[in-house]
């Protein structure tokens, strides 16, 4: 069953469809409350059934090839990781989110965390700062930067500014490591909805040094990355397996979401351990 809905709809029509029985694909952020999201986990294992998240950016093409290249060692041990967008966001298209007292982390920025943990894994500090724009009709924050600090170094950004009036927009990212590096463009976001194709470059220092290698990839972030979480959980339904986007792994990706919240709030780092 595929529940897509607002978050704080969700923990209710999820716990009834897994008392009768269903497996689950449930819209992204699971809840817009932590303890809520922990209840539809535990839900589904009282059940006995399986639920993912549909946290599909993890599938697109320019984060699938390059999970790909970092897994096999291409870059090395990976250093500094930067995802950055700047575009213009017409809110007004979409009311609930624009009253919504949560906005661009939880809506938007939770698609490149999510997709900085299927690269990296689960960071150990999260430091974020939230910003609004003078002009915006939404309520909450609309410019954020979040970084991620793991355990040997790596520092994850995440920038992300959705006033940008300028009509010199971009979306990017770039993974650097010890030995190479990968970046490229996330096509969706330019000229939304419409978009245009990822672009994905790729550099070694190890490899032809003298050569960049630009890669051409198939398919755009939407609709085609949605087969990702969707094919997951039919696999995990007939195998008996676990889905990629399990929703108790989905907790750690709600975790950071959380952490960036209470980090803007306070005005300090917070560990994603913490958030219980």
């Amino acid at each position: 069953m595929d529940i897509a809905v607002q978050p704080w709809h969700q923990r209710e029509i999820a716990e009834k469809a897994l008392a009768a029985g269903k497996h689950l694909l449930c819209q992204k952020p699971l809840s817009d409350v932590f303890s809520n999201a922990v209840a539809i986990v535990e839900a589904g294992q009282k059940a006995g059934r399986k639920v993912a998240v549909n946290q599909q950016m993890r599938w697109s093409a320019g984060i699938a090839a390059a999970r790909d290249l970092i897994q096999r060692g291409f870059i090395g041990q990976p250093t500094d990781a930067q995802i950055q967008v700047t575009t213009n966001t017409p809110w007004h298209m979409w009311p609930w989110l624009a009253n919504a007292p949560r906005l661009e982390v939880q809506y938007h920025s939770i698609h490149y965390i999510d997709s900085m943990r299927s690269l990296f894994g689960n960071p150990e500090w999260v430091t974020s700062r939230h910003a609004k724009y003078p002009k915006q009709g939404a309520k909450a924050e609309t410019k954020t930067i979040t970084v991620l600090d793991y355990v040997g170094g790596l520092q994850a950004m995440v920038a992300v500014n959705h006033h940008d009036e300028s009509g010199d927009g971009y979306a990017t990212f770039r993974f650097l490591g010890t030995e190479g590096l990968i970046k490229g463009t996330i096509g969706l976001m330019y000229n939304y909805p419409h978009g245009r194709p990822d672009t994905f470059e790729i550099h070694s220092n190890v490899f032809e040094p003298e050569t960049w290698f630009n890669i051409k990839l198939e398919g755009m972030w939407i609709p085609d990355a949605f087969i990702g979480p969707m094919a997951s959980l039919m696999e995990a339904i007939q195998t008996d397996g676990v889905p990629v986007t399990d929703a108790t792994d989905n907790l750690n990706t709600l975790r950071i979401i959380e952490a960036a919240y209470l980090s803007a709030a306070e005005n300090r780092s917070v560990r994603p351990a913490d958030i219980t």
